[in-house]
């Protein structure tokens, strides 16, 4: 099946920094190649993804989103999951350095490879803000929301730890929001004593 987790530069960089096996699970960014939709609740968000241009689009790199995708919606997809965390020894399992919670049925799927794998941390950025809502999580899931698709009416900035996209340093600290940019763990609810997760344009 190839690699099912892999890091990208920021995480390499993230781990390095904190001492922690720190990997990433990614699917196309928005659709795939046969016109899924992979961020059904995506919004202005698609015009400064990350992950539909530079390396993520490189003629190696593209088959291997298309085909963890096609795995995820696979009766397979828990049992070769467990599999590499196994293999792979993570510490923390970003999932989706590229694309979504595309249905409940998927998010399930996540759900269960978090439980059978108890002291590995799960964490995501997402835009699939009404499925989250309506499901349970377990303690070493966390969930950032973005505050740049369809559903983004729906996050509580008071009390849900959501993101947001800022030009600059000074603009992000104004608002009170801790600085992620560089290390990505500073998201999580691990590393993050507010709820206010915040990126600089790039």
């Amino acid at each position: 099946m190839g690699n099912l987790l892999t890091q990208n530069t920021k995480l390499k960089k993230t781990s390095k920094a904190l001492g922690l096996r720190v990997f990433n699970f990614g699917i196309p960014a928005y659709k795939s190649i046969t016109g899924k939709i992979t961020c059904p609740f995506a919004d202005e968000c698609i015009k400064f993804c990350y992950a539909r241009k530079g390396a993520y689009i490189w003629g190696n790199v593209k088959p291997a989103f298309e085909r963890r995708f096609e795995l995820t919606r696979s009766s397979d997809f828990i049992v070769e999951m467990n599999k590499e965390i196994l293999k792979k020894k993570p510490d923390y399992v970003r999932v989706h350095d590229s694309g979504d919670y595309y249905s409940k049925e998927y998010l399930n799927k996540w759900i269960e490879i978090a439980i059978h794998n108890p002291d590995v941390r799960f964490y995501s950025y997402t835009n699939s803000v009404e499925i989250l809502k309506s499901t349970v999580l377990p303690d070493n899931y966390d969930i950032i929301y973005s505050m740049s698709g369809k559903q983004r009416h729906m996050v509580d900035i008071e009390v849900d730890r959501h993101a947001r996209i800022f030009t600059n340093r000074t603009e992000l600290l104004k608002f009170g929001y801790k600085d992620t940019s560089e290390i990505d763990l500073y998201a999580t609810k691990w590393f993050n004593e507010t709820n206010r997760v915040g990126l600089i344009i790039h």
